[in-house]
């Protein structure tokens, strides 16, 4: 099932989505009669292509992932009470031609940034890290923790968790460390409503911290022209909203959330 999913959902995406539907209006165009559905196709797929890759229909996808849970902050909590901050796995990939900071995935980045800011203002706690290396041999676990390290966290101050494939599995496998504690959960805004919902079936108790949101804007950028042009940039926040929106339907399909 683990492998289904990943292969399946790529073809969801909406760059993935929208090419599909071009190409088959591009096919039925040049090799059949039916040449009204093939134009209507090609201008479907070009259509949802354009919108995706615009910053008001992005933002809107993500939205509402995002505003779910602030921003973590300390002062409201009982530093003493906490004893891990949980980071959830982005991604990387190992390449020792370059330093581990630029091996490290920029959502996971994020996340250990994030782990390590919380770290600082609650010093008792430890970071762990989990996280399976997929197709790569090192464990996104591993490099994060040597990220964390050359960004100042002590050695002692970190646990690893490489077994997890994804974040139902990383429930299952961190509630045996935690247990019933309350403990911080680091990920990214988007992906904490799944993460809380797959964490808190497992009877956990996280308090979420979601770092690098994607719907940050200054005072003026809603009257910037560039917003509504299409852009990589909005064409990955709407690629990233709607793997958020289909795990979670994946997830209430099996009954993990």
């Amino acid at each position: 099932m683990f492998m289904l999913k990943k292969w399946i959902s790529p073809f969801l995406y909406p760059l993935s989505f929208s090419l599909i539907i071009t190409l088959a209006g591009l096919f039925l165009l040049l090799f059949s009669k039916r040449q009204r559905l093939g134009k209507a196709l090609v201008f479907i797929g070009l259509l949802f292509l354009f919108l995706f890759s615009t910053g008001p229909v992005a933002d809107m996808l993500v939205a509402p992932l995002e505003s779910m849970y602030p921003a973590f902050s300390a002062d409201t909590r009982d530093g003493g009470a906490i004893e891990f901050i949980v980071v959830l796995g982005g991604g990387h990939v190992s390449d020792p031609r370059w330093p581990v900071t630029s091996q490290i995935g920029e959502a996971a980045l994020g996340r250990v940034v994030e782990g390590i800011r919380i770290h600082r203002a609650l010093p008792s706690t430890k970071l762990l890290f989990s996280g399976w290396g997929g197709y790569d041999p090192v464990p996104t676990a591993e490099v994060a923790a040597r990220v964390a390290m050359i960004l100042g966290v002590a050695a002692d101050s970190i646990v690893t968790v490489s077994q997890p494939r994804d974040t139902a599995e990383e429930a299952r496998f961190i509630k045996e460390i935690v247990a019933d504690r309350p403990f911080v959960l680091v990920t990214s805004a988007s992906h904490m409503p799944r993460a809380m919902a797959l964490f808190r079936k497992q009877g956990l108790q996280p308090i979420p911290a979601p770092a690098q949101p994607q719907t940050l804007e200054s005072p003026g950028a809603k009257l910037s022209p560039g917003l509504f042009f299409p852009s990589p940039g909005n064409l990955d926040k709407s690629g990233r909203a709607v793997h958020e929106y289909l795990g979670i339907a994946w997830a209430k399909l099996r009954g993990l959330i």
